[in-house]
Formats: structure tokens, sequence, C-alpha cells
């Protein structure tokens, strides 16, 4: 007899979601399960998908203070009436029986916000028959992820599985991220870069500068030109954003770079990252042992996110220049402050997300 049929919910917002899925996707795999990775923003109304998606990514680049206010009007936490998605979540509800009936899933897993929204109303109304497991990417679990229709909450702290138990009398787990394991292979071979890695050239100590797979940042270009100036190699992860690495190229001693498929790579080469979303890149960087540095942190979620992984030591926070310089004088080193971030980091993966996901199903 076959394993569980079982229908991960992403979102191509970025990569992250991406990567997370089909993370999920491989284990699942490995353990006899068949899956199926949907994109929910195309079980939206046509175009309505790429509409929402241009709009994040052109208000987190252009218009940061909107960005925020929409965040704390949809989805920050608080009590009284405020504006939820379950408009846009209606949308897509034929779509996703459609699909639901075509694949015939003995679980459904949402690995993006609206797509718990999504799940928890039709578990709600009785529609969808199969339990949904919800798995939560981000560090600061957000109103938009919860809903009380979905079976069970997986969240990567103890904090969000607190928070998603209190808000929806749900069950709630803790896993920590879902990453690649050649991340976790990486902190065994530090200095020891992957074969289609980025050559660093020998020199300072290299840190890498993250802007997601968009280039999404506020004054990147500058913390090169600081970081450079006080001995380190800045290695720009620029994503897809081509104006962005020319720009980049141009900061004395700096390696600018665009996408690469070798992020693990990469992190066995690196002695620190520089984060602005506290999200994938960063929870990679933890499976790796690379100490991490939250500075000019996106709004909304990346504010949230770089808040609460501070909270849990997972990272250090600086507020200015001067604290950001010293937090990286600390962090290169070895000591202490490292050695003990380093360890949270590693300690944060505290269970298989798929053997919590599939419980409703055994």
């Amino acid at each position: 007899m076959g394993g569980p049929r079982v229908l991960l919910l992403g979102a191509s917002m970025g990569a992250g979601h991406d990567a997370v899925c089909a993370e999920l996707a491989r284990r699942l795999r490995a353990r006899g399960a068949t899956a199926e990775i949907c994109d929910v923003l195309t079980l939206l109304p046509p175009a309505a998908g790429p509409a929402l998606r241009a709009f994040y990514r052109g208000t987190v680049r252009h218009a940061p203070t909107l960005y925020a206010a929409i965040y704390a009007l949809f989805l920050s936490p608080g009590d009284g009436p405020r504006p939820g998605s379950a408009p846009l979540a209606a949308t897509a509800r034929n779509r996703l029986l459609s699909r639901v009936r075509a694949f015939r899933p003995d679980l459904v897993v949402p690995a993006f916000h609206l797509a718990a929204q999504i799940t928890g109303r039709l578990r709600t109304e009785g529609a969808l028959s199969t339990p949904a497991s919800v798995f939560v990417t981000d560090f600061a679990v957000h109103r938009g992820w919860l809903h009380p229709g979905n079976d069970l909450y997986v969240c990567l702290t103890e904090r969000g599985a607190t928070t998603a138990r209190a808000a929806t009398g749900r069950p709630a787990a803790v896993s920590g991220p879902v990453v690649d394991p050649s991340f976790h292979r990486a902190a065994d071979h530090s200095g020891d870069l992957g074969a289609t890695a980025p050559r660093v050239p020998a020199g300072p100590p290299p840190v890498l500068l993250s802007t997601g797979a968009w280039g999404v940042g506020t004054h990147t270009v500058s913390t090169a030109r600081l970081l450079a100036g006080h001995g380190c190699r800045p290695v720009l992860l620029c994503g897809r954003d081509e104006r962005l690495r020319r720009r980049a190229a141009r900061v004395p001693g700096a390696l600018a770079l665009g996408w690469t498929d070798d992020m693990p790579g990469l992190m066995a080469s690196a002695r620190l990252l520089v984060d602005n979303a506290a999200g994938q890149t960063a929870a990679q960087a933890l499976a790796a042992g690379v100490p991490v540095v939250t500075w000019r942190p996106l709004p909304g979620h990346g504010l949230a996110g770089a808040r609460s992984m501070a909270a849990a030591g997972l990272t250090t926070y600086p507020r200015d220049r001067g604290e950001l310089l010293a937090a990286v004088g600390r962090l290169l080193g070895p000591g202490p402050e490292r050695t003990g971030q380093v360890e949270r980091g590693r300690g944060a993966f505290t269970a298989d997300a798929v053997d919590l996901l599939t419980r409703p199903v055994r």
C-alpha cells in the first residue's frame, strides 16, 4: 500500500515559499508519499495572482511605509475588528476544490498564509473533507496564517506554536525551519566552497548580504561599502536584480552576485550573513552554522520576523551603524557570542516537519 497523497500549497512570492515546498515534497516522496505542489496564486481569478505579486514587490521596494501600514492593518496581531483576506480567499474556492477532486489528496498542506485562509474557510464550510496541516514559514506568526478551520499548525518556534494554539484552538507543533539537507552539511565544511559556487577571493572574511530573489533592500550598497571599509569582504546576493548587481560590483573589495543555485556552497564559505527579511536565507544560514545579523529589515513581516528571531537568540539585531560594526566584529572571530548563536541556530531544527504535518493521516 502506497503512502499518502499530499497537496502542498505554496506561492511564487520571491523564492522562499517555493524552496520550502520543494523540500517538503522531496521528504514526502522519500517516505513513499505522492506529493504535488500548487501555486496558490494560480487559484485566484485570472491576472489576480500576478497583480498581487507585482503589488507586493512594488510596495516593498518603492513604498515600504505603505506596505508597513498594510501589514499593520491586515496582518499584525491585535484586538478588534479589522479587514482580512477572507474575500480574496473566497475567490480561490472553486479552483482549489477542482484541484482537490483531480488529485484526490489525503492531506493538504498550506505553506503560505493566504492558502491557510483558503483551506481553513473550506474546512469550516464542510466543502473540504481533506485534513489541512499548515506549515508556517514565518518566525513571527501573523494573523493571516491563523484560521480555526485548519486541523494542525506546524511552526518554527514554540512562541509561534503558542500563538497559533491561542488564536485558533487547534493543535500546534514545533519543527524549526525546513531547508535542504545540503545546508546542514555545509556547516561541516566551513570554508570549502561547493563545486558550482562562485569563487570568493582569498583575503578579508566573507560576509554575505542578502536581498532575496528580487534584490530588495534598503541602502544595501552603502552597507557593503561600510563593511568593506572595516575589514570585510562583502558578498552581495542580488537575486535577479541585475541593476543592483551592477551597482554593487562598483564597491571596492566587494563581490556582487546574481542568482545562484549553490547557496549551500556560499554558506560554507561565509563567516557571517547580514540579512533583512528573517526568511529562508536566514533559515539556511542557521542550518549552515553561519551567524546572522539582521540589518534594516524589510517592513511588516520582515521587521516582525527580525524581532522574533532576535528574541529567540537566533540573530543579532543592531539598531545603528555603530552597533552593526560592533556586532560584526564580535561575530566574525571565534568567541562565546559566535559559538552561542551558532549553537542556538542549529538547535532550532527540533523535528522533521513532515513527521508532524502528516499526523492527521496516520
